[in-house]
């Protein structure tokens, strides 16, 4: 099930991005899709998850306050990740990921997630 990444870039601290997550109709319907981010140095991060069957969107602590919003489009067989007020913190490569298991913060582990992107590089930086 390919999904593909794109959307990063430089951004300015305080800045915002969208970060798209593209594949087919039929994989969106069946699969729930979840976004992750890997750090230099660092482990990949959950970040949200979006249920494909009832739209539900679930956070990790480490983002809450929204300054990250995860939606689903289904006209355009996209999930987007819109990153607001972006820290230099950000900075890493995201990624986005199928699942069949998105009902809690509690399932944003890689684990639960089977097929990922290649991952798209944001940089947060003056």
């Amino acid at each position: 099930v390919p999904v593909v990444e794109s959307g990063g870039g430089l951004v300015q601290p305080g800045g915002s991005l969208r970060l798209s997550c593209a594949s087919s109709k039929t994989a969106l319907d069946y699969y729930h899709i979840g976004w992750f981010r890997q750090a230099p140095g660092k482990e990949r991060e959950g970040i949200a998850c979006v249920n494909s069957d009832n739209g539900e969107a679930y956070y990790a602590d480490s983002v809450k306050g929204r300054r990250f919003t995860i939606s689903k489009n289904q006209y355009t067989s996209r999930v987007y990740l819109q990153m607001d007020d972006l820290k230099p913190e950000g900075t890493a490569v995201y990624y986005c990921a199928t699942s069949h298991s998105c009902l809690s913060h509690n399932h944003l582990r890689s684990e639960y997630f089977g097929y990922w992107g290649r991952g798209t590089q944001v940089t947060v930086s003056s």
